[in-house]
């Protein structure tokens, strides 16, 4: 199939682009356009029918890694390959480092963007669980103005955001973590490339004593949205983790999701592999913290 019939858009700068999006009408279909390895597809099978296609990609104000000290802040358009190979990645965001390998493939990597991922929402892409996990905030352009979004309360749905029509996300803030901390992340997928079945981030922070003084957990395929487990949290915060420890927490796991079958897996199959891989996350960020 081909794309249905579209008005198409190539601004340069960030004002041009909040201009088309707001002056398109209110009977307008606005999508903005970045890596496009989502929407792009979406659009030859006529799953989104877009009457205005804003494509942002030369707009080079959405595009780059700065270090704030406190956060590093990704330009929403910034390729995800770009980030990847970013020696700030592994240094300061090492959960995003381990993650974004297993998003798709490097060649759509190359073209995808880190904000298309989070803008678009989807329950088992590993990007958005990662913001999640982090506490990312999230800077947003839109009618209104400029404004600033936590990532918790932004997924609503299945491909569903806070974001509204005009709105145009423009760039992810991380917190960097300081101290004794460690990540982990894992996934099961069909194939290398697949969205994930189940896939689940964890970091925490240990203090001089061995004690956990943060830590933050999610999972993703295991709901509408990515999920963040705070009650998993609570339990490792305050104690000297053992991995016996670390495996009475997971255990609360499959009664704070609520996955649904798929042609991939079951929801019983993602209720059971969602603690394992919760569980392996948490040992990989402990031997890496007391390390």
């Amino acid at each position: 199939m081909k794309p249905a019939a579209f008005d198409y858009f190539r601004p340069t700068t960030l004002a041009e682009a909040c201009t088309l999006l707001t002056g398109a009408g209110d009977n307008a279909d606005r999508r903005v356009l970045a890596g496009g390895q989502s929407l792009v597809p979406m659009m030859a099978m006529r799953l989104a029918r877009p009457t205005h296609l804003v494509d942002i990609n030369r707009i080079t104000e959405l595009q780059g890694i700065h270090d704030r000290g406190d956060h590093i802040e990704i330009g929403a358009g910034t390729r995800q390959r770009s980030v990847e190979k970013n020696p700030l990645t592994p240094r300061k965001l090492p959960l995003l480092a381990k993650a974004l390998p297993h998003v798709g493939h490097q060649q759509t990597r190359n073209r995808g963007t880190l904000g298309g991922s989070i803008a678009l929402g989807d329950a088992s892409a590993e990007i958005p669980l990662v913001a999640l996990v982090l506490d990312a905030t999230l800077v947003i352009h839109g009618r209104s103005g400029r404004r600033e979004a936590p990532t918790a309360g932004f997924f609503e749905g299945p491909m569903m955001t806070a974001l509204e029509p005009d709105d145009i996300l423009t760039a992810i803030r991380f917190p960097v973590w300081s101290g004794n901390t460690g990540c982990g992340f894992h996934e099961i997928a069909p194939r290398k490339g697949d969205y994930a079945v189940v896939s689940a981030a964890a970091q925490i922070a240990l203090d001089t004593d061995g004690v956990c003084i943060q830590a933050a957990v999610g999972v993703g395929g295991c709901a509408a949205t990515p999920l963040r487990l705070a009650a998993i949290e609570d339990a490792l915060v305050g104690k000297r983790l053992t991995a016996a420890l670390v495996a009475d927490a997971v255990a609360a796991v499959p009664g704070l999701i609520d996955p649904e079958s798929s042609t991939h897996a079951s929801a019983d199959y993602r209720r059971r592999a969602a603690p394992q891989l919760v569980q392996r996350a948490l040992l990989d960020a402990l031997s890496e913290a007391a390390a």
